[in-house]
């Protein structure tokens, strides 16, 4: 609708969309397809044009199968039977499976066929527009039960209520002061193979725990491409490029000219980091909704945005702010209980891979059952949460590294150096901690 009808307000509900959806990802396509599915008027708005390319392995685990609407089938390029795993190119062993761990998908047909399911279901989609800003008062809001989203060339749209799901950079996030604690930089190759190559990774990934905290590689096979990539803490840029580098050599594909090469800023919200304002809901990268170890994000996209448009369609219909509040905060109940757990026992397997990878190697190449539950996560059997409240001896082993981790830490402490007069004293804080409480700008 544009600005010079705004006037009209709700005098025809008509010009009004319940809910308007920003940004046409995963969640975004997720929750403009719950919105409309449950018969509400919804508008999906997108910078880009459709297909469009994302920095993004595509590996399609458990949860995010789960996620998806009814009907829906997955675009798969390959469905991973082994994972290979190496110690910054050491120690390389591979672990098979008889069942399918998990399927590979290239975002920009996966992303198109989650957009087509949600206008199917009733959404229109506008792609082509960038969103400025969102306003709840002011000349351009008519009343209290409708949000502006107002687009770069001035156009305003009326909603009842807006979901935010534009990305880890997001306009909407920035609205509702969404507060991020950890910011990883991803770099990542589309990299094309002959044939005889593309067959010796059929069916198999590569994993590689990388030379940096909290790093890591990976190679994710899709018929005749490669998407190999690597991702570390920001800040070390030029450290993860040679780590690039040298990951595409050992793997021997440096020969092989990339036909995408990208990067990408991924980003996980504090815990108090708040999921609502008024009547904006954000989800997926817009709200730092990841996994903080692997960064794994589809699936956090997914569910959240499943979740987003449910609640917005409550939030649409709220006839006063008290209301639309309590809706809002069920719905920020709903993520923490669900995805918010997850990402506290992901936080504290990173504090731990930081620390000690070959402990993370060993276990998942040497112990059976630590293999046994990495497939039965990354197939959507269990989550890192669920195997951690379900299985004694998964809670005592985590419960343990942190008490190492505890110890380690106290040691640092204890062991820094008395600071000269007139400096600051030093607390035994690295880096990786520094990323966590820095400013992801």
């Amino acid at each position: 609708m544009s600005s010079e009808n705004a006037d009209a307000g709700l005098e025809n509900d008509e010009t009004v969309w319940d809910v308007v959806v920003v940004g046409a990802g995963p969640g975004g396509a997720s929750a403009a397809y719950a919105a409309a599915v449950a018969g509400r008027r919804v508008l999906l708005l997108d910078k880009a044009e459709f297909p469009r390319y994302k920095t993004c392995g595509g590996g399609i685990i458990g949860p995010s199968r789960d996620a998806l609407p009814p009907g829906f089938e997955l675009p798969f390029k390959d469905r991973v039977h082994a994972v290979t795993f190496s110690l910054n190119g050491r120690l390389t062993r591979t672990r098979r499976s008889k069942r399918m761990l998990f399927g590979l998908i290239n975002r920009p047909e996966f992303d198109a066929g989650l957009v087509e399911h949600a206008e199917k279901a009733g959404a229109v989609l506008r792609t082509g527009v960038t969103v400025s800003r969102v306003e709840q008062h002011g000349p351009a809001v008519p009343d209290r039960r409708t949000v502006a989203v107002v687009l770069n060339d001035g156009e305003t749209v009326l909603a009842h209520a807006v979901v935010g799901a534009d990305g880890s950079a997001s306009r909407i996030g920035a609205h509702v002061g969404v507060k991020l604690d950890q910011v990883d930089l991803g770099l990542e190759a589309e990299i094309p193979v002959p044939p005889t190559v593309a067959e010796d990774w059929k069916g198999r990934i590569h994993l590689d725990w990388g030379p940096l905290p909290g790093s890591y590689g990976w190679v994710f096979p899709k018929g005749d491409t490669l998407t190999v990539g690597v991702i570390s803490a920001r800040g070390e840029g030029a450290a993860t490029k040679r780590y690039m580098e040298d990951f595409v050599a050992r793997l021997g594909l440096a020969g092989f000219e990339p036909a995408v090469s990208s990067g990408h800023l991924t980003r996980c919200r504090a815990d108090d980091s708040p999921l609502s304002r008024g009547r904006v809901l954000v989800c997926g990268d817009a709200a730092g909704l990841l996994e903080p170890w692997t960064r794994e994000g589809i699936s956090f996209a997914l569910r959240s945005g499943r979740l987003a448009g449910e609640w917005a369609v409550r939030i649409a219909e709220a006839h006063d702010a008290v209301d639309a509040r309590r809706q809002a905060l069920n719905y920020a109940f709903a993520i923490k209980a669900g995805l918010g757990v997850e990402m506290a026992i992901g936080r504290r397997m990173l504090s731990i891979f930081e620390r000690r990878p070959a402990v993370i190697h060993g276990a998942i190449t040497s112990i059976r059952p630590a293999w046994n539950a990495f497939a039965d996560i990354v197939r959507g059997s269990t989550t890192l949460a669920g195997l951690v409240r379900t299985h004694p001896l998964a809670r005592r082993a985590l419960n343990m590294m942190d008490r190492r981790q505890e110890a380690a830490r106290t040691t640092d402490v204890t062991a820094a150096p008395e600071p000269a007069d007139g400096e600051t004293p030093v607390i035994g804080v690295h880096e990786t901690d520094e990323r966590r409480a820095g400013s992801p700008e």
